[in-house]
């Protein structure tokens, strides 16, 4: 009765974690190392070569099980022994080729990140020539045009050089 009273030293206790067991050990590797070895596999498989070797080494496997004397042959018509190589080839394709696509997505990421960056600045440099190009189009409606300083420097000469008959000098002295 005692027992069910009071919890045990030695029993593993639900509200509290377990003591890290010792397990094998980890290999350690670099997951940058291990991502441009994905990068380049998934990119060979991607070529013409790869394509080409493959199909070679299928076409020689089918043929030398079909063709070859009964004692040499080690897989026969269905094949097993090459469908299971392809498929275990497959099987480790697979997550490296999403790996290489993770990794191109994440560099994608991050350049269309600096490209909304540098379009974001390229936005606002064009608002700022903008306000400044208008500002100066103002500037220049209030600025004298070269007609109209023309015509005023006209109308002061004409003010202020006197009429050889002195008839002029009459006439804007009646007319103040």
């Amino acid at each position: 009765m005692s027992d069910l009273r009071r919890p045990s030293s030695r029993k593993a206790r639900l509200d509290q974690p377990r003591d890290q067991r010792r397990s094998l050990p980890r290999p350690a590797y670099n997951p940058e190392v291990f991502g441009i070895f994905a990068e380049q596999f998934a990119r060979f498989m991607g070529t013409a070569r790869f394509l080409m070797w493959m199909t070679l080494f299928v076409a020689a496997w089918v043929a030398w099980n079909a063709l070859a004397p009964a004692s040499l042959r080690f897989d026969e018509f269905p094949f097993i022994f090459l469908t299971l190589m392809l498929s275990l080839q497959a099987s480790y394709a697979a997550p490296l080729i999403l790996l290489a696509q993770n990794r191109q997505e994440q560099r994608d990421k991050v350049i269309a990140e600096q490209d909304r960056q540098a379009n974001a600045r390229a936005h606002a440099d064009m608002e700022f020539l903008a306000r400044e190009v208008a500002s100066l189009r103002m500037s220049v409606g209030e600025v004298a045009t070269r007609d109209f300083l023309r015509s005023e420097l006209r109308s002061l000469r004409e003010d202020l050089t006197p009429d050889p008959d002195g008839s002029g000098d009459e006439d804007h002295a009646s007319t103040r």
